[in-house]
C-alpha cells in the first residue's frame, strides 16, 4: 500500500502516527511540507518503517529554511522522473504555474530555466541561479521531458482539468504519459471528481492506494 499525503504545512504527527498504525510500503507527500527542520530529522521515528518520497509545492520555497531542508534530500524528490514504489510506476510534477513563467492554457513566457535565467538580470538571482521563488514554479521543458517517459501514477501539486482551479496541461501530461491516475495536494478542500482516477488529497489528508 501506498500512502499519499495531502499538503502538510509544517506538522508531521499526524503521518508519522498513520505510518505507525498502518505500515505502509511507502508515503508520497503532494508537496507544501514547510519543513522547519532537515526532512531526515523530522521523519527520524519512520524512516526504517516505510519508504518516504515527496513532490514540492508552492510554500516549500517561501523561506531559505523550507527550501534547504527539503532540496538537501534530492534521493527522495520525485519530481521530473519515473520511480517504481511498491510494484508502480509513479511520475512526479512538483511546483506550481506562475504567470511570470508559463500559465495555461498561454504559451510559455519562457520554455526553459536557461531562458529565464538570461532575462532575469543578476539582481534578482538567488546563489547565482533561479530566484528562489521560481524554484518551484513548473517550466515547460519538466513537462517536455516527463511526455517521454511512461508511468501509472501521476502525482502533481497542481490539479487537472476538472478541477476548478485545474489545467488541461495536467491531464494531458498523465495521458502522455499512460497514466491512468491523477493523485495531486495543493487544493485544500477536498474536491471529488466524477472520474475515481482523479483525487485530490485536502489539507493533512491521506489517500490509501492499493494494487
Amino acid at each position: 500500500m501506498i500512502l499519499f499525503c495531502g499538503d502538510p504545512h509544517g506538522s508531521f504527527d499526524h503521518i508519522i502516527q498513520r505510518v505507525l498504525h498502518t505500515r505502509p510500503a511507502a508515503v508520497i507527500l503532494l508537496g507544501d511540507l514547510c519543513l522547519s527542520n532537515p526532512f531526515e530529522e523530522t521523519f527520524a521515528p519512520i524512516l526504517d518503517l516505510t519508504n518516504i518520497w515527496f513532490i514540492h509545492g508552492n510554500h516549500d520555497t517561501d523561506k531559505v529554511q523550507y527550501h534547504d531542508h527539503l532540496f538537501a534530500t534530492p534521493g527522495r524528490n520525485l519530481h521530473g522522473r519515473v520511480v517504481e514504489i511498491d510494484g508502480v510506476q509513479v511520475a512526479g510534477l512538483g511546483g506550481i504555474f506562475r504567470g511570470q513563467v508559463w500559465y495555461p492554457p498561454e504559451p510559455p513566457s519562457y520554455s526553459n530555466r536557461q531562458t529565464f535565467l538570461a532575462h532575469c538580470g543578476k539582481g534578482n538571482l538567488w546563489r547565482e541561479g533561479l530566484p528562489r521563488k521560481h524554484r518551484s514554479s513548473i517550466f515547460a521543458e519538466d513537462v517536455q521531458y516527463l511526455q517521454t517517459l511512461k508511468a501509472d501514477i501521476l502525482v502533481s501539486h497542481e490539479a487537472p482539468h476538472a478541477h476548478p482551479h485545474g489545467f488541461l496541461v495536467i491531464d494531458e501530461l498523465a495521458q502522455s504519459l499512460g497514466a491512468k491516475t491523477i493523485i495531486h495536494g495543493h487544493h485544500h478542500d477536498a474536491f471529488t471528481y466524477d472520474d475515481p482516477n482523479q483525487i485530490n488529497v485536502g489539507f493533512r489528508d491521506f489517500f490509501e492506494y492499493h494494487r
